[in-house]
């Protein structure tokens, strides 16, 4: 079992600035599911409660140079927590600035899966080794990991992944994730449990009641990517809890209910610096999916 790749100083920054501090928002500790082409960030999937998150990067955004090999149809999972690497990859920006500073385009960044004895232990452990040469100094650091996952629970990771992904047959596009995230931060002292419907017409409506209070929120003629529906005419001069309502009964949208928590920390992902967001229900109302996704630089 071998795993070793670099990063330039760009895809340094693009961890520790962007997709790290976000899914530490998520979980402490996630798990790191390399593949030949793909490095995937899975918090919670083999759990049947709370958030779930998938990070997804192809080979090259995040690496250069990746070699991997394992008998597991050169696939390692482990668990890895993400404050320790986020230390790891930050510690290492300073010595990638000296050699941006020396003018060298070389990789700033080595990073490789090992074996190491402890400090008085007597078996060998894996880590997740961190190597940085700089025009003046080197920094090596080991990030202590779980024991790589073997091929069964490799594949019980697959299969929760698989799960993970399926898409809604309908997304809203949120246009404004900082408008959301201030609502959401207002709304989040109010109740445990919040209500969010989805219509084909391109709404979103968010709401959370008590026995005191009812407070919501709805944003109209959203882009919709999958099944869409036009709005009746009739419902136009309704109230929005009303045509939320009669579109459920129509079949032209779909409700669940999810925790304010969990809600309020699916939005975290805003961190990364997403170009765009999508909200959709899975069918029957198993869950929220939230997709956030990103494009390389120029591109759309």
């Amino acid at each position: 079992m071998k795993f070793k790749a670099f990063l330039t100083e760009n895809e340094v920054n693009l961890l520790e600035k962007r997709f790290l501090p976000a899914l530490d928002k998520m979980g402490k500790v996630c798990h790191l599911f390399l593949t030949r082409e793909t490095a995937y960030f899975l918090h919670n999937l083999l759990s049947g409660e709370g958030i779930q998150c998938v990070a997804q990067f192809h080979k090259e955004t995040l690496f250069d140079d990746y070699c991997i090999s394992s008998q597991n149809e050169d696939c390692i999972a482990f668990a890895v927590d993400i404050s320790l690497r986020q230390c790891a990859v930050r510690s290492s920006v300073s010595s990638c600035s000296e050699i941006g500073a020396a003018g060298s385009a070389a990789n700033c960044l080595q990073i490789k899966l090992v074996k190491k004895l402890p400090p008085n232990c007597t078996q060998a452990m894996p880590f997740l080794t961190f190597e940085t040469k700089g025009y003046k100094s080197a920094v090596i650091q080991d990030v202590p990991i779980s024991k790589p996952l073997s091929r069964a629970q490799g594949l019980e990771l697959q299969t929760a992944l698989d799960m993970a992904q399926d898409i809604p047959p309908t997304l809203v596009q949120v246009p404004d994730l900082n408008q959301l995230q201030n609502f959401v931060d207002r709304m989040k002292h109010v109740g445990d449990l919040l209500n969010v419907s989805i219509c084909k017409y391109g709404d979103l409506h968010l709401q959370i009641s008590t026995t005191l209070i009812t407070l919501g929120a709805e944003f109209r003629k959203l882009l919709v990517i999958g099944e869409k529906a036009v709005a009746p005419s009739e419902d136009r001069n309704l109230s929005a809890q009303t045509r939320s309502e009669r579109a459920i009964s129509r079949g032209d949208a779909q409700s669940v209910q999810v925790s304010m928590k969990h809600f309020s920390k699916s939005l975290q992902g805003h961190l990364a610096k997403p170009d765009c967001a999508f909200f959709g229900i899975a069918p029957q109302g198993a869950c929220l999916t939230v997709i956030f996704q990103f494009f390389i630089p120029g591109t759309r």
